[in-house]
């Protein structure tokens, strides 16, 4: 059986996917492919979503040690192999998608396929990837979402000033 929750974040709602052992999705309500592995999930309050929005909180406070959540990655082997190489990335770094292909003898076409179709965001933190030159492309929550995390983890706090987003440096 699957179950499904929402947190909450300071980026709109995120939906939340478990089976009885562990996560399986953590997507932006709006994004593509959100709720892909929850056919038929029903509500129900497990004790991994409360492990979840522990580590949300945690992550949205700017916290690097955080919980560990059993994850259930249901994917192609492919898949499941660039995921594995997204969560090696550290908090506050970014890799192009052309670097995580040599890393992964691929190709950087083949690794956007992959990396869109993440299904935990932000525990595997896909936003750490970026195209050649430092573009912002290829997120499935939204790249303005992807430059606010990419801020934050780089020690911005990100602030709405009438509308406009104003930065400012945490010591």
């Amino acid at each position: 059986m699957k179950y499904r929750s929402e947190y909450e974040s300071p980026l709109g709602t995120i939906v939340l996917g478990a089976d009885e052992d562990a996560l399986c999705g953590l997507w932006f309500a709006d994004q593509k492919y959100a709720e892909s592995t929850l056919a038929e999930a029903v509500s129900a309050e497990r004790t991994v979503f409360d492990l979840a929005r522990a580590w949300l909180d945690g992550y949205f406070q700017g916290k690097k040690e955080l919980p560990q959540i059993p994850l259930k990655l249901t994917g192609t082997p492919y898949q499941v192999r660039v995921w594995e190489a997204l969560r090696t990335i550290p908090y506050g770094t970014v890799l192009t998608y052309g670097e995580l292909a040599a890393a992964l003898n691929s190709s950087p076409r083949a690794i956007g396929s992959a990396v869109g179709r993440n299904p935990v965001s932000l525990i595997i933190p896909c936003h750490r990837v970026i195209g050649k030159n430092g573009q912002l492309t290829g997120y499935a929550g939204g790249l303005a979402r992807k430059e606010y995390l990419l801020k934050m983890e780089a020690g911005f706090r990100i602030l709405e000033i009438d509308g406009k987003e104003k930065q400012e440096a945490l010591c």
